[in-house]
């Protein structure tokens, strides 16, 4: 499984959100300059996060963007879901058909786990742990 480019962006700019302590909100070019986004990737990365519920934009003339909710109730597994709706190390883990080998394939339940493992560690990490740095 690879994280896409998009996960990945939407993770840095959450953090930069995030650490905003004024009310104000982020602007979208800071966002740009200090995690080196381009402001036309950042749109499709910014839209996705409002979409999700995980940022709102701040009204008036100089808005920019704050977190929905409390740092520590936003997980990594939100934002990646932002982005891609699943994860999924094979294709059979998550498919919607029943995969033609389940009945004889020793190795599904490894792919499942795996796959388990990687969806509670996306689970396991808040946005306010990122921000502080607070990982293991």
């Amino acid at each position: 499984m690879k994280v896409n480019t998009k996960t990945r962006y939407g993770i840095r700019a959450m953090i930069e959100i995030g650490k905003d302590n004024s009310g104000n909100g982020v602007f979208q070019k800071d966002i740009s300059l200090n995690q080196q986004i381009s402001i036309k990737y950042l749109d499709h990365i910014i839209h996705a996060l409002k979409v999700a519920g995980l940022i709102i934009n701040v009204k008036g003339k100089k808005s920019g963007y704050l977190i929905s909710r409390p740092a520590n109730k936003i997980t990594m597994y939100d934002i990646h879901k932002a982005f891609s709706p699943e994860i999924s190390v094979v294709e059979c883990v998550n498919s919607k058909q029943n995969c033609e080998q389940a009945k004889h394939c020793s190795a599904q339940k490894f792919w499942i786990g795996l796959n388990d493992n990687i969806i509670n560690h996306f689970k396991s990490f808040t946005l306010r742990q990122m921000i502080e740095g607070d990982i293991p």
